[in-house]
């Protein structure tokens, strides 16, 4: 399929997977759609991917935990803006590394709101526009943390198997429908993912990638591309991807410090 011209609406655009799935349609010659809370960085990807090739970029401030807000954002989008071919629900982090009885409940509530709900709301905001027009594709960023739980991980884990679920369930709810709906699953990446889970500790985020080479941003982006370009009667359900030193959320194989680890 070919993706040149075709709207993308991509959330958590500002950075790590989402500006690399950004440059990665807009060398496709894509219209960018790009969404995220930071706004400075949302620009720099704008910037980027007008220079990579993309036909046209509109940025917009959003967060996705804010249903009333992505309600208005969508339906207040510029007509030429307003048929979305392909959803790319990318927004998501993951706080704390905590037993369930310690965790923090604004840690949870945070994580909740922004990998579940978020999803729900971006996805109820733009998918009845392309049931209407008979035409696309809802990405959904999952992760191998939503196929096997990790110790202190359990929130977390269970937003993406959330995901999963929901993934599944919209498909469902498509059938008999051109729509198509893919979940991306990937395992360990370097990226902020555990910056932000550890509030800025830079020395116990790099500790995490340590003695294996994990997977990069434009690995994930390299296969979302893929879903999406496939011939318009093939839909790809789960793309789960890992590095070669991870077998699944638990075990990894690391150089210097052993195999167990935690992941996206």
């Amino acid at each position: 399929m070919n993706l040149t011209g075709k709207t993308v609406f991509l959330t958590g655009a500002s950075a790590g997977i989402g500006a690399a799935t950004a440059l990665a349609f807009a060398a496709e010659g894509a219209r960018l759609l790009l969404a995220a809370r930071r706004l400075d960085k949302l620009s720099k990807v704008a910037e980027a991917a007008q220079a990579r090739g993309a036909q046209a970029v509109h940025s917009i401030p959003l967060d996705v935990r804010d249903q009333p807000a992505v309600a208005a954002a969508v339906a207040a989008l510029p007509a030429e803006w307003a048929e979305i071919d392909i959803l790319v629900n990318n927004a998501g982090l993951s706080r704390g590394l905590d037993k369930v009885h310690q965790g923090s409940i604004e840690d949870w509530d945070e994580m909740i709101d922004t990998n579940v709900k978020g999803l729900l709301y971006v996805t109820r905001a733009v998918v009845p526009g392309m049931v209407e027009r008979g035409s696309g594709h809802i990405v959904n960023l999952g992760s191998t943390a939503g196929e096997l739980t990790y110790p202190n991980g359990a929130v977390y884990c269970a937003t993406k198997a959330a995901e999963k679920a929901i993934n599944d369930g919209l498909r469902q709810d498509l059938l008999g429908t051109p729509l198509r709906v893919s979940s991306i699953d990937p395992g360990m990446v370097e990226t902020d993912f555990s910056r932000v889970r550890f509030r800025g500790d830079e020395a116990r985020a790099a500790k995490v990638y340590q003695g294996l080479q994990p997977l990069t941003p434009e690995d994930v982006a390299d296969a979302i591309l893929w879903a999406v370009s496939r011939p318009a009667h093939v839909n790809i359900a789960h793309v789960l991807m890992t590095p070669v030193a991870q077998a699944n959320s638990l075990l990894f194989h690391r150089e210097t410090t052993g195999t167990m680890g935690n992941t996206r």
